[in-house]
């Protein structure tokens, strides 16, 4: 068990979340159904949030904060817990995610998080983890869905994704969820603020193998984020962005136009589907 404060924490988030509003609700001596009626959601949902068997959403942490009259102390942990749904090293670059300007991405193996579908987000998680229950693999699938929240609030960040054609080909679940993927992809092409290009196979070696990431702020630094196996980096040095950003622009200039690149989502798409 980690220490915080002198105190001991489940290493669950969901736990650690279920745990801090049964003790809200001992305090206030009001039932699961009394905070059920009051957040308006159904008990069921309560008790498995109790309980550490689900995420609460973050509408019910702020309708705890009203109930137990925590201004803000319940959506403080929910910001914690979500944290810890994800391995240590990836949180710096959610923190990275959600305050840049620009995210520009480079995929290799799997669709990056905050474009995947729940049914592909899944089919990732029992892939990657087959010894977690249904309720940890929902919970994390939860987690990574919430991603999409930073583009769509009112200045989303300008959002360049370069996939390799073999993302798009790889079987991920079953050629269902594929199917479904590739069209939530289609769709996200039409939003202003996100531009898709596909690396076709017959561009011939890429100029990188490996897949990686570049987080412009708002005061225009940028950082480099990568990963291997079991860890994640953070790389600010400017000599070392400046590279990845000119590999970057070789693979943008390799890859088809954003018209070329849909008609070839929508090509595989079709395969996908027979």
């Amino acid at each position: 068990m980690e220490q915080v404060n002198g105190e001991s924490e489940p290493v669950d988030g969901l736990e650690w979340f279920g745990r801090e509003v049964a003790a809200a609700l001992e305090h206030k001596g009001a039932t699961q159904r009394a905070l059920a009626v009051a957040t308006g959601y159904k008990e069921p949902y309560v008790s498995k949030v109790v309980n550490g068997k689900a995420l609460a959403s973050q509408h019910f942490a702020d309708q705890c904060d009203c109930f137990f009259n925590t201004p803000g102390s319940f959506g403080r942990l929910l910001v914690r817990v979500s944290e810890r749904g994800n391995p240590g090293w990836f949180v710096p670059y959610l923190q990275l995610e959600k305050e840049s300007a620009k995210i520009e991405d480079y995929s290799t193996s799997f669709i990056m998080g905050i474009l995947q579908t729940s049914e592909y987000a899944e089919a990732v998680y029992r892939a990657a983890r087959p010894r977690e229950s249904e309720d940890q693999i929902k919970a994390l699938v939860e987690l990574r869905l919430r991603r999409r929240e930073i583009l769509e609030r009112p200045e989303p960040p300008i959002l360049w994704v370069i996939l390799h054609e073999a993302v798009l080909r790889t079987v991920v679940g079953n050629r269902g969820v594929m199917v479904g993927q590739l069209q939530h992809l289609a769709a996200m092409s039409a939003i202003p603020h996100v531009t898709l290009q596909v690396l076709p196979f017959a561009a011939g070696a890429p100029a990188s193998g490996q897949s990686f990431n570049l987080l412009t702020q708002e005061d225009g630094a940028t950082v480099l984020y990568s990963e291997t196996a079991g860890r994640g980096f953070v790389n600010d040095s400017a000599s070392d962005v400046r590279t990845w950003s000119d590999t970057y622009n070789r693979l943008r200039a390799a890859a088809e136009s954003e018209a070329d690149s849909l008609a070839l989502i929508h090509s595989i798409m079709e395969e996908h589907a027979r």
